[in-house]
């Protein structure tokens, strides 16, 4: 069906405003439907998903500010640059200009492809909300191995905990490598078995963050599920 070979942009709507027919699509999240027509309930990004449209309401986006570290997706490339999903509203362009190696004119692809995950620096977020992205920085890099872990970025404060003692305790519990990007994606490497109790533990952050005592919970936690962790406590409240 033509619908289905239709470009998928991250178009933002308002309510009221028409997503697609009724007759072509279900109504999703965030929708309702009136004289044959889906229309949005909130504001946000109009999302598909096979047969259903639906509205990703704003809030559940990252803003980029400039000098935050993120994790991007590469979703396209291009002869001079590649195009980047932040978990914003709008795609990143990094620029070959932007990369720690000399790319010539159409030879983006054999250095990222689409698919890759690269840690990235936002670079500059205009009046208009262009956001341009940087590798060119200590650190940054193409992701190989390990677990990408997404959660909402409102919550990245509270997995690195004040003073970052809650990151240290992740790392140093579970001996993984944890890179922690502000546009909520965080990526894990080490030991298998380390790595997805990890990720197991972020996500208990993720759903506890008003917990109390929540360090302690979290210490706990992986203390249970690898008993070889090392013994290390430190206040995070």
């Amino acid at each position: 069906m033509e619908k289905r070979n239709a470009k998928r942009t991250r178009e933002i709507v308002v309510p009221g405003d028409i997503l697609a027919d009724a007759s072509d699509y279900r109504a999703g999240d965030n929708t309702y439907e009136l004289d044959g027509k889906i229309r949005a309930n909130v504001m946000g990004i109009k999302n598909y998903r096979d047969d259903v449209v639906g509205v990703i309401p704003m809030g559940g986006f990252y803003m980029p500010v400039t000098g935050d570290t993120v994790i991007g997706i590469i979703n396209d490339v291009g002869p001079s640059n590649w195009m980047l999903d932040i978990n914003a509203p709008y795609p990143a362009p990094l620029h070959v200009s932007e990369v720690p190696w000399k790319v010539e004119f159409g030879d983006t692809s054999r250095f990222l492809t689409v698919g890759d995950v690269v840690l990235l620096k936002v670079l500059m977020v205009d009046e208009s909300k262009k956001i341009q992205v940087t590798m060119k920085d200590s650190g940054l890099r193409k992701i190989e191995g390990g677990q990408l872990v997404e959660i909402s970025h409102t919550k990245i404060s509270r997995v690195i905990g004040k003073s970052g003692t809650m990151i240290q305790m992740l790392k140093n519990m579970t001996d993984c490598r944890i890179f922690v990007g502000q546009n909520g994606r965080i990526w894990i490497d080490g030991d298998a078995e380390n790595v997805e109790v990890a990720a197991e533990a972020i996500r208990i952050i993720e759903a506890e963050t008003r917990s109390a005592n929540l360090s302690d919970r979290v210490k706990a936690f992986i203390g249970k599920k690898l008993p070889q962790a090392d013994d290390y406590a430190e206040e995070d409240e």
